[in-house]
């Protein structure tokens, strides 16, 4: 197989792009996401963990095709590359969850009007990243070096983030924000869902538009470090795209569930951070040493069960204190 070669075909591709469209579809006319309510945990949960079931199931099928059509060692070798870049994702996207939180809470959005928002958000996501992985998948055909500048910049910003884990972000010196304020014509006030509004015969974008515009600028920053980070497990695009699409279309769930709990995640920015150095290593060492994907799996599962539980007992022992 070359670079960039998948094994899956036409059809596999377009049944997986009607199953997204259509989970987007049944949750923007079906299951809600035309209505503002507040989200509670239990539903939370709930989606959460029906999205991590449908990701499971995805990989057991996908390995019985394999296995069936190919071979035992290409079906487990090409399921692990599935799971261990949908932890990959799922686990960078906790830092996404620590970005909306400071977003809503800098605009005091109201809970009740965030699910629409991030439903937007996820949408946005999904046409970014699939774009995003078509231009890495081209890259890596085209100069295969360029998985070397991959590795150093995931190496570099897993140094940055582990320098400023504590820094708290600041909305009010956001140069885009500020230019956003400075051109468009702002309301003050929310008008439930809407993006724009009407007073006196003016339209006005709501804060709730500044709040989309924000959230769809930080997936892009965030792209940017996993889409280079899963290419250091696989170079699959069909794999770089479901893993991705499952960890995003779950992201929203998750968002929610861990919305009134973060601050008990604090190490979790650490255990991140150590991530994209370890994949950031891998790429790096990969002309001398390949790092066999099992064992990708079980560092990266180490380090985020490891960062989890520190996290969950020194906050305890704090709340004690």
């Amino acid at each position: 197989m070359s670079a960039v070669e998948s094994f899956a075909s036409g059809p596999m591709w377009l049944g997986f792009i009607l199953f997204v469209l259509g989970m987007l579809a049944l949750d923007m006319f079906v299951l809600g996401g035309r209505h503002s309510h507040r989200v509670t945990p239990r539903e939370a949960l709930g989606w959460s963990l029906v999205w991590i079931a449908l990701a499971l199931a995805f990989s057991g099928l996908m390995w019985w095709y394999l296995d069936v059509n190919v071979g035992r060692e290409i079906a487990n070798q090409k399921s692990a590359e599935f799971l261990s870049g949908y932890m990959i994702e799922k686990a960078l996207s906790v830092d996404n969850i620590f970005v909306f939180l400071m977003i809503f809470g800098y605009f005091a959005v109201p809970p009740e009007l965030q699910r629409r928002v991030l439903l937007y958000g996820v949408i946005g996501a999904i046409v970014l990243r699939a774009v995003m992985i078509l231009l890495g998948a081209w890259l890596i055909a085209q100069f295969s070096w360029i998985l070397y500048i991959f590795g150093a910049f995931l190496v570099f910003t897993g140094v940055k983030m582990l320098i400023f884990a504590d820094h708290e972000g600041d909305l009010g010196n956001n140069a885009l924000l500020r230019w956003l304020r400075g051109h468009l014509k702002i309301s003050d006030h929310y008008d439930g869902e809407k993006f724009f509004t009407m007073n006196k015969g003016v339209r006005y974008f709501t804060p709730l538009m500044l709040v989309l515009l924000l959230i769809e600028l930080s997936d892009l920053v965030f792209a940017v470090d996993s889409i280079p980070a899963i290419f250091a497990i696989t170079k699959d695009p069909f794999i770089v795209f479901t893993s991705n699409m499952f960890a995003i279309m779950g992201l929203r769930a998750l968002y929610f569930l861990l919305a009134d709990s973060a601050e008990r995640f604090h190490f979790l920015k650490y255990g991140l951070a150590l991530v994209l150095l370890f994949v950031g290593a891998k790429m790096l060492l990969a002309y001398w040493y390949h790092i066999p994907v099992m064992w990708s799996l079980a560092t990266v599962a180490a380090i985020l069960l490891v960062s989890i539980l520190l996290s969950l007992v020194l906050t305890r022992d704090k709340n004690k204190a």
